[in-house]
């Protein structure tokens, strides 16, 4: 089957695309990433577009960009995405692979925005432990480092997930971040032809009102209070 591959260059996303490789029956025709337009760096996450097409390259996946504006409205969001899904489609790709785990909302949002596409989505990572998850994240290699968090949990954004650090996180802190607690850049590991050099800058605070669009993984779409994370800047080594 032909399937493009939604790649935020975070560990979820890793892993996920990690276990697409071993499947022979799938064939990924993109690595697929929406782009804060007026920053020029992926969405939500924050990492620099630079680091992104150096992950693309070291993957040996085309690199296919989503261009949207910073916050966009669901209208907006929709019309972007069902024109990118109608093209997709006409490429013969059938499939749309994702690396959620757990956000059911999510899911059954992505779902219905492919099926009027006429595409059909695939979740590896789906309901699978996050404790294991991270554990096998680790094990295989992968390298991460953290690019953003929620505000409460500063004191980790800017360093590199290992162990000690799942170990050391709030006991209502999931272990991958899945509910949006933090967002990672990942740097080395199985998938990659070679370690991507990074170096870390400056940290930045921001408050963003309710989020607009369904790809904002921070929160369930029906959420409608405002949210501040910090960013931690990483430059191409």
């Amino acid at each position: 089957m032909k399937c493009i591959f939604n790649w935020s260059g975070g560990k979820d996303s890793a892993l996920a695309l990690y276990y697409c490789l071993q499947n022979p029956e799938i064939e990924i025709a993109y690595l697929v990433t929406t782009i804060n337009d007026a920053a020029d760096r992926i969405s939500m996450h924050g990492v620099r577009t630079e680091l992104l097409i150096k992950q693309a390259k070291a993957i040996g996946i085309p690199l296919y960009e989503i261009r949207l504006p910073e916050m966009p409205g669901m209208k907006e969001y929709d019309d972007v995405m069902r024109h990118h899904l109608t093209r997709f489609k006409t490429e013969g790709i059938t499939h749309s692979i994702f690396g959620d785990i757990f956000l059911q909302d999510l899911r059954d949002y992505r779902d219905a925005r492919l099926g009027e596409a006429g595409l059909t989505g695939i979740y590896p990572l789906w309901k699978r432990d996050t404790c294991e998850l991270i554990n096998e994240f680790l094990d295989l290699g992968f390298g991460t480092v953290i690019a953003c968090t929620q505000q409460r949990l500063e004191r980790i954004v800017g360093k590199e997930i290992s162990r000690e650090l799942i170990d050391a996180l709030p006991e209502n802190v999931d272990v991958c971040g899945e509910n949006g607690e933090f967002h990672t850049f990942t740097f080395k590991g199985p998938i990659f032809a070679h370690e991507i050099k990074y170096i870390t800058s400056v940290k930045i605070f921001k408050e963003y009102a309710a989020p607009k669009n369904a790809d904002d993984s921070c929160a369930s779409i029906s959420d409608s209070k405002p949210s501040g994370f910090w960013y931690c800047d990483f430059l191409p080594a």
